[in-house]
């Protein structure tokens, strides 16, 4: 059994991450502290710090967490980018540089990206390039990690359980269950590879 870091657990792709991995000591944690054990804001790395140090020894680290904002592009503000941009893809390096120097030898990170950067939807431009970004951060940078830390990135669709909220937005998609989606992350703490895009889509 591993002791596994589930940051927005309480969403519907953390959901799907923890049905992948029952087996394990789940220690969750979020942006707002409810409903978990600790309090973590992904864009910070202070407070990323102090979560690592808080919960001491730990196997692996899934971060389901990544603010977007949606807009047209020519809409799009320099402060919605940031906004963006420091979460979704600094704040998920961060999350791999600051828990590297934390992490067990041989653990490893699982992020998240989204079907949006091979799939662009209207105004999900931001979304769509951090995702593109952070698949990209993922494969070049599991060739620089130390002590056999791997590095992999989800990529799911959209899920059964959030149908009723995105579908209107997302014409001619078809969703996944989120127990498929878990097994990806299942397979990217519970396996050997690294530097790998797991992509789950109908």
């Amino acid at each position: 059994m591993k002791t596994v870091i589930v940051i927005g657990a309480n969403g519907a792709i953390g959901q799907a991450a923890l049905s992948g991995l029952r087996q394990h000591r789940i220690v969750r944690a979020n942006r707002s502290g409810q409903d978990a054990e600790h309090q973590v804001d992904i864009s910070d790395a202070a407070s990323l710090e102090r979560l690592f140090e808080r919960v001491g020894h730990f196997d692996a680290v899934v971060n389901a967490a990544g603010f977007c904002e949606y807009a047209p592009f020519l809409d799009m503000s320099e402060a919605q980018w940031r906004a963006t941009l420091d979460s979704k893809l600094l704040g998920q390096m961060n999350v791999v540089r600051v828990g590297a120097r934390h992490i067990a030898d041989g653990g490893s990170f699982t992020l998240i990206s989204g079907i949006l950067s091979s799939k662009p939807l209207p105004m999900a431009i931001a979304d769509a390039t951090a995702s593109g970004a952070i698949e990209t951060f993922v494969k070049c940078v599991a060739f620089e990690l130390p002590r056999g830390i791997r590095v992999n990135v989800i990529n799911p669709t959209v899920l059964e359980e959030s149908w009723a909220a995105y579908g209107p937005m997302m014409p001619g998609f078809q969703p996944v269950p989120g127990a498929l989606v878990g097994k990806a992350f299942q397979r990217s703490v519970d396996g050997f590879i690294t530097g790998q895009v797991l992509t789950v889509d109908a």
